[in-house]
């Protein structure tokens, strides 16, 4: 079939962007998938539109409807692939494809639409309002680039694309975690029988490399407080005050809003260093000599591909009891799970992973790059995305 592929690349690329790429290459195996791709930084530079025309496209944009019926026409779709399409693609594309009676299959990588900036992350901890329509505390938080005003604007515009049955050109819902689909059933805005859940493949090494621990232990990700960078630096200074010399390394890769604060942390304390942003052979490394990977996050993180990227180096991984982590790292087994935003329990579970002996740790993390091979290879993720597919054409 043919599957026009839409998405609107966001100023920073991050992990929805591979998410995004990785589906298109997996999709080319077995059907034409032609691209219809906006990009934020249209909106930026001398060229971009003023302000005030920006905020109506935001509601509706005439162009990128114009420029995704073109695409519908010049590629004959059976069906159209939906990413996020926000803020150039605009819910245009809703009313197009409806209007076009082209079927729609909504890749949820994050709690968008139903979410005024997707994380569903407020007032410091995870929140359930807004998947029922409750936006007020995520407006006045600023939870969208900080802004009350942007904020507002688009929980106006989340509404409207609700109330207004745009939503209904949907035929098809992904979640890529079992737990995000949960949540959107019992927001009671989505039939559930129209809600599927397909974690991601994954293209792992034919092998990983020879195995080695360098002894440290690895955060890798957005700076930011969802990730739980918080209760991550309290537990080391936790365990620095309980095994002093002995306290083993902390290194943290990535940039974000947190990054100042993060080197002032690494100044405090001698066992936790920052790597800045990390990407190619230098992330390479860094996965292949840490004793554990960390992802201590405190929202409802939709699956956590940090996961996949540990397993694939036969590394086990310490994470909290958050969102879809919960299903991709099995306690004891392939890692150790704590509760959200309990550094106490992180602690433990470093002072845990110390205690085993070389040879436990790497059985752990043999046992998370079986998970990997057998939960998220390629053949599986096409049949039930083909499965999916059939049911709307």
């Amino acid at each position: 079939m043919t599957i026009l592929h839409v998405f609107n690349r966001y100023l920073q690329s991050g992990g929805e962007e591979t998410a995004v790429e990785q589906i298109q290459r997996h999709l080319e195996l077995r059907h034409e998938v032609p691209r219809c791709f906006f990009d934020s930084h249209e909106w930026t530079g001398s060229e971009a539109p003023n302000k005030a025309s920006q905020a109506l496209r935001f509601f509706y944009n005439p162009s990128s409807k114009q420029r995704f019926e073109t695409r519908i026409h010049e590629a004959k779709a059976h069906a159209a692939l939906f990413h996020n399409v926000y803020p150039v693609g605009s819910p245009s594309l809703y009313r197009s494809a409806q209007q076009k009676k082209l079927p729609v299959i909504q890749m949820l990588h994050n709690y968008r639409p139903f979410s005024v900036d997707g994380s569903l992350f407020y007032q410091g901890k995870p929140q359930s309002g807004p998947l029922h329509g409750k936006h007020f505390e995520e407006i006045i938080s600023g939870s969208w680039q900080g802004s009350i005003a942007r904020s507002a604007v688009c929980a106006l515009m989340l509404s409207m694309l609700r109330r207004s049955g745009w939503l209904k050109s949907v035929s098809a819902w992904i979640a890529i975690s079992e737990f995000m689909r949960q949540r959107l059933i019992e927001s009671g805005q989505i039939p559930a029988h129209q809600i599927h859940t397909l974690r991601h493949s994954w293209d792992a090494m034919p092998s990983p490399p020879a195995y080695f621990d360098a002894g440290y232990y690895l955060f890798l990700g957005r700076l930011i407080p969802e990730k739980g960078l918080h209760a991550l630096i309290s537990a080391w200074h936790e365990l620095r005050n309980q095994l002093g010399v002995k306290t083993p390394t902390l290194k943290i890769a990535g940039n974000g809003p947190l990054s100042s604060w993060v080197k002032d942390q690494c100044l405090a304390n001698p066992f936790i260093e920052c790597l800045g942003q990390i990407s190619g052979q230098a992330k390479h490394e860094a996965l292949r000599h840490c004793r554990a990977l960390i992802a201590p996050s405190i929202w409802w993180e939709p699956l956590g591909l940090i996961v996949y990227e540990a397993y694939d180096f036969a590394k086990p991984v310490l994470a909290a009891r958050a969102g879809g982590l919960t299903e991709t790292v099995q306690h004891q087994m392939t890692g150790l799970l704590h509760d959200a935003a309990n550094t106490a329990g992180l602690a433990q579970d470093i002072l845990t992973m110390e205690s085993m002996s070389d040879e436990q740790r790497r059985t752990m993390g043999q046992k998370g790059r079986s998970w990997l091979l057998r939960e998220a290879g390629l053949k599986s993720w096409q049949d039930q995305f083909d499965g999916i597919l059939s049911s709307v054409v």
